[in-house]
């Protein structure tokens, strides 16, 4: 008898575009040989070039969302992306807490590519009051990490700085991705209980490119679904990304999009 599929779970936002959130999750889980479930947590009208408009699930559906797949599958990883409102992270922490969930992600998803706001004010201070205590990583953009501390993040000693705060909150692990800093590499920031490490990787040429957060969190999930270690899910992680940044496609007159379903490495599947 085979070995049952490993299940992860996401709880975010909807891209009409497929290019971003629960669509890309679903697709990685997928490429990944990870069986996905989802909660959604809002609605947008948008496609590879902007977001044109939001609709936002009631907090209590999210929750009884997650509580329907929760109740009936072995979830073995959870994580967040666009959460929208104060009311819906509130919600999910909830949730989070009552079941015990772990390892929880959460990719504190603030904006889109194009500047269109994904989580109110409210909804950040709940973030980081109720949700990051609760996570086994956190994974902020540099932009993400400077809202969330107060620490201005422009090189690597600032971005270990906001690395620090966010622990300092209660999660086990940060992953501070420096994609938008200067230099030749693409440098992420991991810090964690084994101490902190830089991963590092060529930067791709092109772009830009639409939905690089979502595969990389839902990505991590995967692989800690199917029992890799942190600092492990982490690296196959990026290298996955870098397969899916190589050969994304211009589909639309936007940003270039992932194809997660047909650029899978073969060994990353099995």
């Amino acid at each position: 008898m085979s070995r049952p599929v490993p299940v992860a779970l996401t709880v975010a936002g909807s891209d009409s575009g497929g290019g971003a959130g629960i669509e890309m999750d679903l697709k990685v889980f997928g490429a990944l040989g990870v069986y996905g479930t989802c909660a959604i947590t809002a609605l947008t009208a948008q496609n590879s070039r902007e977001v044109r408009s939001t609709w936002e699930v009631p907090a209590g559906e999210v929750a009884a969302q997650m509580a329907a797949v929760l109740d009936d599958l072995p979830v073995a990883a959870v994580k967040t992306g666009m959460l929208s409102s104060e009311a819906i992270v509130r919600a999910v922490a909830g949730v989070v807490k009552e079941r015990r969930l772990s390892p929880l992600v959460v990719d504190p998803v603030m904006a889109a590519k194009d500047g269109s706001r994904l989580l109110s004010e409210a909804g950040v201070a709940a973030l980081r009051d109720v949700l990051i205590p609760l996570a086994s990583l956190v994974m902020p953009n540099a932009a993400e990490a400077e809202v969330l501390t107060g620490v201005a993040v422009g090189c690597e000693e600032e971005a270990w700085g906001a690395a620090e705060k966010l622990r300092a909150l209660g999660c086990k692990w940060v992953l501070v991705k420096g994609g938008h800093l200067r230099g030749g590499e693409a440098r992420d920031f991991l810090l964690g209980p084994d101490g902190a490490q830089v991963l590092s990787s060529p930067r791709i040429p092109g772009g830009p490119f639409h939905g690089t957060g979502c595969a990389l969190s839902a990505a991590i999930t995967a692989y800690l679904a199917r029992g890799e270690p942190f600092p492990q899910a982490a690296n196959l992680s990026r290298a996955f990304l870098q397969e899916l940044l190589r050969t994304a496609q211009r589909l639309g007159a936007g940003s270039l999009l992932l194809h997660p379903s047909s650029n899978a490495p073969k060994e990353q599947q099995s």
